[in-house]
């Protein structure tokens, strides 16, 4: 498809026609219903745009419809990668409203399953950026980690995926022991399954033939486009939210912030990889430091009265039955959270007008900015090197299309 203004004039006597093409919504290497409307000349890309808005889903009007809680059931299908990140931010933006208090076995464990979380992501990741360039193998065996963790949150939750576990006021129960004891053992030879990945990626010629020196962006270019995550950190930037505005007490926990040096496809692959080792180093922390206590909020403007007591107290059924029937109801005023999630800063900017239901939720999604970057990488490279480049950005679609 071309018109008048595609067409290039190289010199005085050869004049070339530039090749428009649509990448997507439905290709298997978009990671998603994203399309790219590419312009080609040859080979090469000369212009980039991504085309969002396919998946229309309309989660954060729906959040206007629901209550607090009903809420968190949302947050899971956004980054559905990130089920317990996106439920840990939206929590902790109702929790500022609410003023409340977290206790610290639920505050740990918080922190445990968003990096059991982020490392399930990540090998995602690494699985699929070997399959998009060609290598079977890894993804097989990334997912058969993956497989473990979503075990443990079955176990934990009754569901692999959409778990709905970290809620406002804490966790929707308690981890039992033998699940604590089972995601310790996979804790300790997790390393070891990331070492496999590496002899299978990291030097193998081929990969870095198809990653080194592809799609460079320069770390004021990143900045200026609003990126965060691993697509900052590949450029050299060592922002991590865990540090700069630690939560759920982050700042007790000792772990690295890996950066890049070149800001190409290979770095961005290489600081995802170390941040998995620095996922089970703090997963082994917050099983070595786990207390003891309940796991949900003593305060009941947030959370109902333990189970034991409705078979005693009246007070405790009523009491149960109008907080679950008509909701949580935060004082009028305005909250945002920000979380390190596997793809970036990831945060909900809640207003509450005091009733049961929020008059506007709106997710600050990593995916959206970081996608912008995309043009940035793609134009003057190579158009077979356009995947790789997607897959180094690592985007979810359910979080730009809100």
């Amino acid at each position: 498809m071309t018109d008048a203004s595609d067409v290039a004039t190289v010199d005085a006597t050869e004049r070339r026609e530039l090749l428009k093409v649509n990448m997507g919504p439905q290709h298997p290497s978009t990671h998603g219903v994203l399309r790219l409307e590419l312009v080609l000349d040859g080979e090469v890309v000369v212009k980039c745009r991504p085309v969002i808005g396919y998946l229309h889903t309309g989660i954060e009007k729906t959040f206007e419809a629901k209550t607090y809680v009903q809420g968190v059931v949302l947050t899971d299908r956004m980054d559905y990668l990130n089920p317990l990140g996106n439920n840990l931010a939206y929590a902790l933006s109702v929790e500022k409203l609410m003023d409340c208090e977290i206790p610290p076995r639920a505050t740990v464990l918080r922190v445990l399953l968003a990096e059991l979380t982020r490392l399930s992501s990540h090998l995602m990741f690494v699985g699929s950026i070997a399959l998009d360039l060609g290598a079977s193998s890894p993804f097989l065996y990334c997912w058969r980690e993956r497989e473990k963790i979503l075990d443990f949150f079955e176990r934990t939750s009754g569901v692999r995926m959409m778990t709905s576990f970290i809620r406002p006021g804490g966790l929707a129960r308690d981890i039992s022991t033998d699940i604590i004891a089972d995601i310790s053992t996979f804790t300790d030879a997790m390393p070891g399954y990331i070492d496999s990945y590496e002899e299978l990626l990291t030097g193998n010629p081929i990969f870095r033939e198809r990653t080194e020196g592809v799609g460079i962006l320069p770390p004021e270019d990143a900045l200026a486009l609003g990126c965060t995550g691993p697509v900052l950190r590949g450029s050299g930037v060592a922002l991590d939210i865990r540090k700069t505005n630690p939560y759920c007490g982050y700042e007790q926990y000792d772990f690295a912030v890996p950066t890049g040096t070149v800001g190409d496809c290979y770095d961005r692959y290489l600081v995802r990889v170390a941040e998995m080792r620095e996922c089970v180093k703090i997963c082994r922390q917050t099983l070595d430091n786990l207390p003891g206590g309940s796991v949900q909020t003593s305060d009941r403007k947030v959370m109902p009265p333990p189970r034991e007591e409705l078979a005693k107290s009246m007070e405790a059924v009523i009491h149960h039955f109008k907080l679950w029937t008509e909701g949580i109801r935060p004082p009028a005023g305005e909250a945002y959270v920000g979380v390190e999630s596997p793809r970036g800063e990831l945060g909900f900017y809640i207003i509450s007008d005091g009733s049961a239901r929020p008059i506007r939720v709106h997710e600050r999604a990593p995916s959206f900015a970081n996608l912008q970057a995309l043009p940035r990488i793609t134009e003057g490279g190579a158009v077979a090197d356009v995947v790789a480049c997607i897959a180094s950005m690592d985007p979810i679609m359910g979080e730009v299309d809100r």
